[in-house]
């Protein structure tokens, strides 16, 4: 079978409660609807994207956690599983990956740990989308040592705008330091709702900052109380309410991702 042209993308935010996690689940799945196939990469601890995909972390199956640490010498192919749906495939979070940051601090090559492992199923998908932790670690590192584009969920909200400029900051120094390749193929703008003066203020510095006018997706991820009941119950909006705004979003935001080439 032909290698595919694999697009290996970090989906990261320092700031949490952005709808970094559920762009993960949400635009994966809206990638498989596309026919494109997709690996999920949850890095975080909490093991969010891993339950919105409606796995439950199991103590006796394989984790990034024992990738990254070589526990028990498990390669990749015997960590990635299949979800419910054709061409969406997992590498489950554990909660033990949140002792991997003391783990890894003398261990040699600890920045490269994910993209070492991974590197056997590169050209086997068309997209690898990763999750991270919503703070600055050495396992949001690992993600961006591995990965080639940056996607950056910011809430239109006066906090989630301010956190910007530190994290481009942090991936102008990886890309310094650690992977030259590494650039940010966007910002998707979350939890819209353009009813809202605080909304509309935000909207209107992305589209005008120089420093990130040129990044903002035309396409906005409206607010919308389907997206979390969907994560709920384990299932991508996607599959879960095909009509609603957050179904409809996260579609335009595949077809908007995948005009956009990666260069």
């Amino acid at each position: 079978m032909a290698k595919k042209k694999t697009r290996a993308i970090a989906v990261a935010n320092e700031k949490g409660g952005v709808g970094k996690t559920v762009t993960v689940i949400n635009l994966a799945a809206a990638l498989t609807l596309a026919n494109q196939s997709v690996l999920v990469v949850d890095m975080d601890p909490q093991a969010s994207a891993t339950k919105g995909l409606g796995i439950a972390p199991d103590d006796e199956r394989p984790s990034v956690y024992d990738l990254i640490m070589n526990n028990g010498r498990k390669t990749v192919e015997e960590t990635v599983i299949p979800t419910r749906w054709d061409g969406l495939h997992l590498i489950p979070s554990h909660v033990d990956l949140s002792g991997a940051e003391v783990e890894l601090v003398e261990a040699e090559g600890r920045e490269n740990r994910l993209k070492e492992a991974l590197a056997p199923v590169v050209g086997s998908y068309d997209f690898i989308l990763m999750d991270t932790p919503p703070s600055l670690s050495l396992l949001t590192v690992n993600v961006f040592s591995c990965a080639s584009e940056v996607l950056v969920p910011c809430q239109t909200h006066p906090y989630a705008f301010g956190a910007l400029a530190e994290l481009f900051d942090t991936i102008d120094a990886v890309c310094e330091e650690i992977n030259p390749g590494l650039f940010i193929s966007g910002i998707i703008p979350t939890l819209v709702d353009l009813r809202t003066r605080v909304a509309k203020v935000v909207m209107g510095q992305l589209k005008t900052d120089e420093r990130y006018r040129d990044l903002v997706f035309d396409t906005v991820i409206r607010s919308n109380t389907t997206i979390a009941e969907s994560a709920e119950v384990g299932k991508p909006v996607v599959f879960y309410r095909r009509s609603s705004y957050g179904a409809i979003d996260y579609n335009d935001l595949a077809d908007e991702l995948l005009a956009r080439v990666s260069t």
